[in-house]
């Protein structure tokens, strides 16, 4: 194995502590330093052949000081916000964990499915007032999930829906129809599509050719009995299209994980809008965060330091 320096780039649910035990265990020889801290990390990126960290701990500055850079292993499945950089040069490879979200990211959507169904804030508050208040509770079973976006987390989630009795389509350009979806729309007919939703799961990664891919015309085409679930970016949903849907009543309800501008500010209207739930950008976090990572970026180190880049895995290209 040769001696690339490795900065590792950790947070709350990937400590970097606990990686640089794996990875020394694992990989002996390693040069890494592996730190919590963006300020010490940035301080040693003038060496750096390699960095190891969560998409948003990426920027212009980190690359610029990093002139030796040859790989960025993302610590999440979207890459956006590196790839849109424009101190990535051509030739550093960037690879990310896709695979191992498809549980958390599922759980989640099972959340804002089931609270917006049986309107678990109104629960909440009839909790805090002492009130006993009974309705007839909707169910998920027989209901219609589109998924925007078929990828490995949509392929996680399917299945999960269709043991809810749920019939399931996904919407991609992609011909194939993987297991536990009932069909797959092309995106030109997301609006056919999204007709047929009781929800409207978005899951789709955000590029140019997805910026505002939901937006007012596929909002009017839903059922006004219908939920909005953006899981994905806040780019890929038109947001002021969604409250003038909700405020006309155009549709039953919506939730969401990400937003335009994150975190999402104290004085923004989202957060008192009736109808819509807000999570803070929980989708992609689990509390064992770093033994679903660790793995995939184990196994890519262990051939980057034995120079076999070509039998690396999530190679995004850019």
């Amino acid at each position: 194995m040769t001696g690339e320096r490795i900065i590792y780039i950790g947070a709350p649910e990937a400590d970097a502590a606990a990686f640089a035990v794996r990875a020394h265990t694992d990989l002996p020889g390693i040069d890494l330093f592996a730190t919590n801290d963006r300020a010490q990390a940035m301080e040693h990126a003038t060496d750096a052949e390699v960095l190891i960290g969560h998409h948003f701990q990426f920027d212009e500055d980190l690359l610029v000081r990093a002139p030796k850079l040859r790989w960025i292993q993302s610590l999440t499945t979207g890459t956006d916000a590196i790839l849109k950089l424009k101190a990535l040069r051509p030739e550093v490879m960037v690879t990310s964990t896709r695979g191992m979200h498809g549980p958390q990211m599922s759980e989640l959507v099972f959340l804002h499915m089931l609270a917006l169904t049986r309107d678990f804030p109104r629960m909440q508050r009839n909790q805090v007032a002492g009130l006993w208040e009974r309705w007839p509770q909707p169910l998920l079973w027989g209901k219609t999930v589109v998924i925007v976006g078929v990828g490995a987390i949509s392929e996680a989630l399917a299945p999960r829906c269709k043991a809810f009795g749920m019939t399931v389509y996904g919407v991609s350009n992609s011909p194939r129809v993987p297991e536990g979806f009932d069909g797959v729309f092309r995106r030109d007919d997301l609006m056919q599509a999204a007709s047929k939703a009781d929800y409207l799961v978005l899951i789709v990664p955000l590029t140019p050719e997805t910026e505002n891919l939901v937006d007012a015309r596929v909002l009017a085409a839903m059922k006004p009995q219908a939920f909005v679930i953006n899981v994905a970016r806040g780019g890929v949903l038109d947001e002021q299209a969604l409250v003038e849907a909700l405020r006309d009543k155009r549709l039953a309800g919506a939730s969401l994980d990400v937003f335009r501008q994150q975190p999402l500010p104290a004085d923004s209207p989202l957060w008192h809008e009736p109808g819509l739930l807000i999570t803070p950008l929980v989708g992609g976090m689990s509390n064992i965060y770093l033994d679903q990572a660790y793995p995939i970026v184990r196994d890519n180190l262990r051939q980057f330091m034995a120079g076999r880049t070509d039998a690396m895995i999530n190679v995004v290209a850019h």
